[in-house]
């Protein structure tokens, strides 16, 4: 197994927040490719990309609230993003599922957004944004709503609770308000205050990240194409037909569902570095 097929493995197993440090990486990819200025050592996202505070920008283009939050203006900007999505995805999807998880970052960066652009509109700026940091810190702020007591341990410090690491991000963009990426700690600071809305709204009962699943699955419903079947007459034979024997048959499909099972059990224990060649060629072969 190359390369090539190891992370197109991993992609196929690792889940929603596994394929959103994907997207954001592809994202990056392709802006070097298309946006990337080498003379200025900067990137030069076009309207249709980055979250514009203009009027004409935005209402033009309303995807960009969502656009943005993909998109990232430096390699350190990513990592760091990167770093901090797959540590605070690990903690909420160890009490909520996919489809929350995902829920919550699309509203998130959306809210986020829009806070952002009302902000900057009210103080008469003008500015662009880009980065996925309001929608993670959305999903940190909520697994800490949950469960603040949670302990974490971090490597060089030991263990902490889990409120002690969120309030500390938390008090960095609170101090770097008035100082240089004001727009950035804004929409950080909005992105918290949904995810901790989320949790308390969730808890009195309503999910709003079944809003996001339903989209969704309206537009995969729509391109998905009914099989047609036509019309057959059928003349039913009531004489007794041999059954068919297909003892076999199950038995070969009940072993390989039990040796998929128990690789995805070694990976959730231990985690996908962990499995040996022959495993990882096993499973690319049966996703095949």
């Amino acid at each position: 197994m190359n390369i090539l097929d190891d992370l197109k493995l991993q992609y196929k197993l690792g889940g929603i927040a596994n394929r959103l440090i994907y997207w954001n990486v592809a994202c990056f990819l392709i802006s070097l490719l298309f946006f990337y200025q080498f003379q200025a050592g900067s990137f030069a996202y076009p309207s249709w990309i980055l979250l514009s505070t203009s009027p004409e920008d935005f209402i033009y283009n309303p995807w960009t609230f969502l656009t943005y939050a993909f998109f990232h203006d430096g390699f350190w900007h990513l990592v760091f993003n990167m770093i901090v999505l797959n540590f605070s995805s690990q903690l909420f999807l160890t009490f909520f599922n996919q489809k929350q998880f995902l829920g919550l970052y699309l509203l998130s960066a959306v809210f986020a957004g829009i806070v952002f652009v009302t902000t900057y509109y009210l103080m008469n700026i003008s500015a662009p944004i880009v980065g996925a940091s309001a929608a993670i810190m959305a999903i940190l702020v909520a697994v800490t709503t949950y469960q603040p007591l949670m302990q974490v341990r971090l490597l060089l410090v030991g263990n902490v609770k889990l409120w002690h690491i969120t309030a500390v991000l938390l008090i960095l963009d609170l101090m770097q308000l008035r100082l240089e990426n004001m727009g950035g700690h804004i929409s950080h600071l909005a992105g918290a205050f949904f995810g901790f809305f989320y949790i308390k709204v969730l808890q009195n009962g309503t999910d709003m990240s079944l809003l996001i699943t339903r989209i969704i699955d309206f537009f995969a419903n729509s391109f998905r194409k009914s099989p047609s079947t036509p019309f057959k007459k059928v003349h039913k034979n009531y004489s007794r037909q041999p059954v068919e024997k297909r003892a076999s048959r199950i038995v070969t499909k009940d072993k390989v569902q039990q040796q998929i099972d128990e690789i995805l059990d070694k990976i959730s224990q231990s985690g996908y570095d962990s499995l040996t060649k022959e495993e990882k060629d096993f499973l690319f072969k049966s996703g095949k």
